[in-house]
């Protein structure tokens, strides 16, 4: 992979603009302009806006994987478990139009980056720390241990959750879920 100061530059660029503006607004050009060039220059290092956004969301699970890292020490498997489920919520609330687009992935499917080296690791973290609290069926148990983990950081990351669940304090809510997938 070229490691460019430009192609960083154009990187960095986007990052920011996905951050202040969302997704819709991540366009060539308006990244190109970010980044001070010509709005062909991303071509040199990008063959597509999809292999851009690849590349831009690839620095978004850097940041998650980073915060999902487990921790270390004697916690059993469930608080350990509870605690990335936080650190899943606090990401997605902190960086929404990030966590967005690391889940497009019909944006990203065949766009470059390589993105399943740092998203199925991740998976697999959490698969582990299952099997450890519980070993039959950790498999379907994770995924639906993530997709309720999920659908929270969604909703709260859309502010939707306001309209049902106006007290937004949504953190005592991962340890009942850990535990409900658990039991």
């Amino acid at each position: 992979m070229d490691s460019s100061p430009l192609r960083e530059r154009l990187v960095a660029a986007g990052v920011e603009l996905l951050e202040e503006d969302g997704l819709a607004e991540l366009t060539l050009r308006a990244i190109a302009r970010r980044a001070g060039v010509s709005h062909g220059a991303p071509r040199r290092y990008f063959p597509t806006h999809n292999a851009l956004l690849a590349a831009i969301a690839a620095t978004g699970l850097a940041d998650l994987a980073a915060r999902m890292t487990p921790p270390e020490g004697d916690q059993p498997a469930e608080e350990r478990l509870v605690r990335l489920g936080l650190s899943y919520l606090e990401f997605a609330a902190e960086r929404p139009a990030m966590f967005e687009l690391i889940f497009r992935h019909d944006l990203l499917a065949g766009a470059g980056g390589n993105l399943r080296q740092t998203s199925v690791p991740l998976f697999g973290t959490i698969i582990a720390l299952v099997e450890e609290a519980v070993p039959q069926d950790a498999r379907e148990r994770t995924i639906a241990l993530w997709t309720n983990l999920h659908g929270l950081a969604t909703l709260r990351a859309a502010h939707t959750l306001d309209l049902v669940y106006p007290d937004g304090g949504v953190e005592h809510l991962v340890p009942k879920m850990v535990r409900a997938h658990l039991s």
